[in-house]
This record gives C-alpha cells, structure tokens and sequence, in this order.
C-alpha cells in the first residue's frame, strides 16, 4: 500500500483526492492537513464521505509527514510550497503540487506573473510537467511532479497537436475560456457568493491572467520555438467545468481529414483524451465529473482559420483526477485506477 498525505484536505481540489483515492486499491490515507479544519472529523465537514473517511484533519507539517508517507499532494495556495521544500524532503518521499509554484521553469516569470518571491529556484529544473498525455515518461522518474492547471490543461491538449506538427502560425493562437465557480476555489469571497454569479457572465484577469504564461511555455515546447497568445478567462454561472474556444491561422489549405488525423495521431490511443466525430462540439456536462478531456475542431475556409474546441471537469481533469492520474504513472500503477469514473448527466 502506498501511504498518502494530503496538505490542503478540505479545500475543493484535496477533497476530490481524498474522495478519489478512497476508491483506489492500493492506496492508506495516513493524513488529511488542514490547518483551518484540524482536529474535526473528516466526515462532518464533508457529508458525502460519511462513514468513508474516518480520520481526523491534523495540522501535521510537510517535513514531519516526509518519513511517514509516500507521497504528498499539496493542495495549497502559489507560495506554499516553494517556502517549505527542501532536496532532503524529497528523499523521502514524493511530492505532487497542485499550485504554480513548479509548473513555470523561468523564476522571473513566475515571480512578475505571480507578485511572490520564488523560495526554492533550484528544484524548478526538477520538477516535471504533469500533463500525462504529453510528458508520461518523464512522469514515471519524477520525485516533484507540478500537476497543470484546469484552463492549461484544457487550452494546451485542445492545441497541441497542431502546435507539435506546425500546423498553426505560432502567434496566432487566441484562447477565449470558461470557468465554472469552483475554478476560484472553497475560500469565502464576496465575488464568488451565489448572488454575485448566478445569471450573468463576465470576463476577467484579461490579459494577466496566470494561467498565460504556463500555456505559452508548454506550447512553446511543443512547438520547438518561442510561442506568444492571447489568452482571456470567463467565469459563467455553473459549479464545474472547463470549455476553451481557440483561433489559430492555418498554415496551409487542410481539410478535415488532415487535422482529424493529427489528432488521431497523438491521441488515438489515449483513454481520457477523446477527439469527437466530426461537427460535434464539446460540452462541459459531457464530462462532468469524469477524467476525460473532449476535443474537436473545425475549419473555416472563408477566414483560413481553425476553430479548436476542448471541455473538462474543472475539479477532476482539470485538478484532482489528473493528479491521481499522474500518481499512478509515478508508482507504476494503472492509469485508471481509482478514476475511472463514467461523466454524470445532469
């Protein structure tokens, strides 16, 4: 059995990895970290887990939890993590982030795009990229592993592989994205109360928002050259859930034939990355509560532009499911262990 800690139980993302790794048979929760919460009963602050997970919060640190388990998720806010890690923690035990603070290889890019002093530089050339899809051998090896955002998750598997076979001009890409509410996290603000978000729809952080930097640093890679976009967020009125409309000018003159089979070519044999049939747009209650990702394209020859499309769970693939996800590449179990959850409707 793999023993597990979760630092940042009680908020969203750390409570879907307590609520998915009850379901995985070859994992011990050993600890359920919340500062806020500690000493409570896991069950009374979610009722959903009653008489599931019968532990108690603590507020053990991550240096005093390091000898005692396998691996910890960190659930935790930007800055967390980078202010406590240390090389000797990671011969301990493994560690799987949930926040930016590993995701961004450049330290002043991170520190202008975050506002924070980056604690731990050192360890950034460590860390490996955990979209599963794209970096899973590097994954296997890895004792830090920065598990992507929800919106750069979404954006980059939606166009990375027109990115990867050049298909696209480079600086062409505009990502235009919703969010569902629980995107923003479990923490009380005024912004996000019912009433500030039921029936209206708004954009936000335009033009700064964090999650551009991280696109443009893994689609570079992808693409073998500096790759800048243009990337705006919307928050809509719902719990969950991902949707990312992109704009990019072709290369050339394709057909749909053409772009179907690249993307057949990086995700054909993929489980959770499903290329829809042809005019089928995705939709974010497709995958609800589900480790998929739903991408389609479509191609206007009046513009010579490609429209590229992509939905997710916000919380799952999008957070939690794709950490357990990337766990279970780390430890050499089945990639669909303990997520191998059909989406819900409604």
């Amino acid at each position: 059995m793999i023993r597990v800690g979760i630092i940042g139980s009680t908020g969203y993302a750390g409570a879907e990895i307590a609520r998915l790794l009850t379901g995985h048979k070859e994992v011990e929760i050993k600890y359920l970290v919340s500062r806020s919460y500690a000493g409570q009963a896991y069950q009374d602050i979610f009722g959903n887990l009653f008489e599931i997970i019968n532990k108690d919060c603590t507020d053990v640190s991550l240096k005093d939890m390091a000898g005692e388990v396998d691996v910890i998720f960190t659930a935790t806010p930007q800055g967390y993590l980078q202010g406590e890690l240390k090389a000797d923690i990671l011969d301990k035990c493994r560690i799987i982030d949930m926040s930016a603070d590993y995701r961004i290889k450049d330290v002043e890019t991170y520190e202008k795009w975050y506002g924070i002093k980056h604690n731990s530089p050192e360890l950034l050339q460590e860390a490996v990229y955990g979209l599963t899809e794209i970096n899973r051998e590097a994954i296997k090896d890895t004792r830090l592993l920065a598990n992507p955002g929800c919106f750069t998750t979404c954006s980059i598997l939606t166009a990375y592989p027109l990115m990867k076979e050049h298909v696209i001009e480079k600086d062409s890409l505009v990502i235009n994205a919703l969010s569902g509410v629980s995107g923003a996290g479990r923490g009380a603000k005024v912004a996000n109360l019912f009433c500030e978000v039921n029936e209206t729809a708004k954009a936000y952080g335009v033009t700064t928002h964090r999650h551009t930097p991280e696109i443009e640093e893994q689609l570079s890679y992808a693409y073998g050259d500096s790759v800048t976009l243009q990337f705006t967020p919307h928050l809509v009125p719902m719990h969950r859930g991902i949707l990312a409309t992109e704009t990019a000018r072709l290369k050339g003159k394709y057909k749909y034939e053409d772009i179907k089979e690249i993307f057949d070519k990086y995700y054909g044999d993929e489980k959770f990355v499903r290329v829809l049939k042809k005019d089928v747009c995705p939709e974010t209650r497709y995958t609800e509560g589900s480790n998929y990702v739903d991408v389609n394209f479509r191609i206007d020859d009046r513009t010579g532009n490609i429209i590229l499309m992509g939905a997710l769970d916000n919380l799952e693939k999008g957070a939690a499911s794709q950490a357990v996800q990337n766990f279970n590449v780390m430890f050499g179990f089945s990639e669909e262990e303990g997520i191998n959850m059909i989406p819900m409707i409604p």
